[in-house]
This record gives structure tokens, sequence and C-alpha cells, in this order.
């Protein structure tokens, strides 16, 4: 008995994840610059170390998590430990916010002091001349309706595991939010694939795709969070006491669906 634990805290063994993970994104960010200055006309040929990167990568966040996933099914995360996971999304979270506000930041500069051909003497127009944009009262409209609803049905699961120990409600309101990710997902892509300018079509354009792709990037990794925790629901590992995975995937999806509110209403309606 006299390692037996006699605190609320989770004091772990040695892991090989932090270091892996280490490793694996700094080939990925090599590999990433010598594709940058790739010299062949082949994808595969300029990223072949970056793609090695990525894949270790993806190895070491399923490892890693795989691992916590087990630390919470064997008791590890006692009340006090749950505090700290949820201090520790919430940060991550701040980050994230920070890292719009930097493509917001960008997107106003650009929209409110327009550089002109003539420019500093006299200022150009927004958007752009020759800029065709999005109605964002067709399919903008049409997504921003499928987060806000994806947000009611999340909220359903959070409230049929904790409150109410509903698993089956629990199970389709999941199915539900995953099914409207995916189809935010498809539309966006459709949307890309009509758009009447490119990336390098000047700084309107890069500034829309660059705001715009990394909240459908945030997407996709919140549909696969919650796509994850619906697997465990599955498995009964969320409890009215213990679920901090899906309250983390719940308060990563309604971050994201304020990110896009934001980007609609400023992106698509106000800038355009």
């Amino acid at each position: 008995m006299a390692h037996a634990k006699n605190h609320d805290y989770h004091i772990l063994p040695p892991s090989i994840w932090p270091f892996l993970g280490a490793v694996a994104a700094f080939i990925m960010l090599v590999g990433a610059v010598m594709g940058f200055h790739g010299t062949t006309d082949s994808f595969f040929a300029d990223y072949w170390l970056f793609l090695i990167g990525l894949a270790a990568v993806f190895f070491v966040m399923y490892g890693w998590w795989s691992d916590v996933v087990t630390e919470g099914n064997s008791g590890d995360h006692t009340p006090v430990v749950r505090i700290g996971l949820r201090y520790g999304v919430i940060l991550f979270i701040m980050s994230e916010v920070m890292f719009f506000v930097a493509w917001f930041w960008a997107f106003f500069k650009n929209a409110l002091y327009p550089m002109g051909p003539l420019s500093p003497i006299v200022d150009g127009v927004w958007p752009p001349t020759g800029i065709e944009t999005f109605d964002p009262w067709h399919l903008p409209f049409i997504n921003t309706l499928i987060l806000l609803t994806s947000g009611a049905t999340l909220t359903w699961a959070h409230h049929a595991i904790a409150h109410t120990g509903n698993r089956d409600d629990a199970r389709r309101a999941l199915w539900l939010t995953v099914g409207l990710g995916l189809l935010f997902t498809l539309f966006q892509a459709y949307e890309y694939s009509h758009a009447a300018f490119g990336f390098t079509s000047g700084i309107y354009a890069s500034t829309f795709f660059m705001a715009t792709g990394f909240h459908g990037f945030h997407v996709i990794v919140g549909t696969i969070f919650l796509a994850v925790c619906l697997i465990r629901v599955y498995k009964g590992h969320f409890t009215a006491d213990g679920h901090v995975g899906l309250e983390a995937a719940a308060w990563y999806w309604h971050f994201v669906d304020v990110v896009w509110l934001f980007l609609f209403f400023v992106i698509y309606v106000w800038g355009s």
C-alpha cells in the first residue's frame, strides 16, 4: 500500500508521445519547406517528406488521445483532474480565437483602407475591381442555418448525457450533428468550386480563402471530434459525472459556429 493513490491529481508516467509528436511536427515542417521549393510538377515528388511527417503526426494524435481515453475510463480523471482538463480546453479555444482575429484583422484593414493603383494618394475600392463576390443569402446563408442547427443538435446530445442519461437520444443527436458537419463541408467545397476568383486573385481572394478555408478545416476537425464522441457513446464511455471529452467537443463546435457567424456577417454580407 506504500504506493497507493492518496490524492486527487493525475501523476502521469513517462510517455513517448510528446517526443514523437515534436519529431513528427519537425519532419512535417521541413517537408513543407522542401515542397515549397520543389522543382518538379509532381505533388508527391515535392512533398514526400511532408506527407511522411503528416502521417506521423496523425499516428501520434491517435496514440496519445487513445491513452487519454483509457485514463478517463480507468478512473484517473478525478473531479480535480477534470477541472484542469476543462481549463486546458478553454485556453486552447482562446488561442484559436486569436488565430482567427489575425484573419479578421487582415480583412478589415484592407476593406477599410483599400489600396489602389495610386495609393497612398488615392485609395482603391472594396471589393477590388473585377472581383465578383458571392451572394450571401444563397449558399452561405444555407450553411449558416446548417451550423446553427448542428449547434442545437449537439446541445441536445450533451443534455441527454449530462442530465437525462438517455444514450439513445445522445446517439441520435450526435448522428445528426456529424451529418450536418459533413453537409456544411460539402456545400463549402461546392461554393469554392464555383468561385469567380482564385487564391492568387488579389488581397480580397487571399483573405477570403484563408479565413473561410481555415474555418472549413476547423469544421472537418470538429466533425471528426464529434464522430469519435459518437463511437464513445456506443461504447458507453460517458456518464453524467464524467464526459469531459464530449464537453470539449461541444465547446469546440460552438466556437466554430460563432466564428462562422462573424465570417458570414463580416466577409459575406458587409465585405461584399
